[in-house]
């Protein structure tokens, strides 16, 4: 099993920063594609960051150039800085971990119960 806690959302003005933490437990991690999701209100849960165990990143194409997702392998720890926020980043931010369970790919989700972040205009 993984267990997450999110930590670090809070409330900023925009243009503002805020650097969000995730604190992984379980075995295998360092393997493991982790990411951040989002999701605002009567929205769907949507993807921000993604980045495997070697390091490789994905973005939204929202966040490019303004989100910097990071992993400690040795502690567990997921990380995103946020720079130049906007309002409409605006959300519930959740770590994940996506593990292939077997030869053949399949996958399962884990997933933290989140951290709010709000942008003021």
């Amino acid at each position: 099993q993984v267990q997450l806690v999110e930590s670090g959302g809070g409330f900023v003005q925009s243009g503002g920063s805020l650097r969000l933490s995730c604190a992984a437990s379980g075995s295998r991690l360092r393997f493991d594609t982790m990411g951040w999701y989002r999701q605002a209100p009567g929205m769907e849960r949507d993807l921000v960051a993604t980045i495997t165990g070697g390091g490789s990143t994905h973005y939204a194409d929202s966040v490019k150039g303004r989100f910097t997702i990071s992993r400690d392998n040795a502690k567990d720890m997921l990380y995103l800085q946020m720079n130049s926020l906007k309002p409409e980043d605006t959300a519930v931010y959740y770590c994940n971990v996506n593990r292939v369970v077997n030869v053949e790919g399949a996958k399962i989700n884990f997933w933290g119960r989140g951290t709010q972040v709000t942008v003021s205009s």
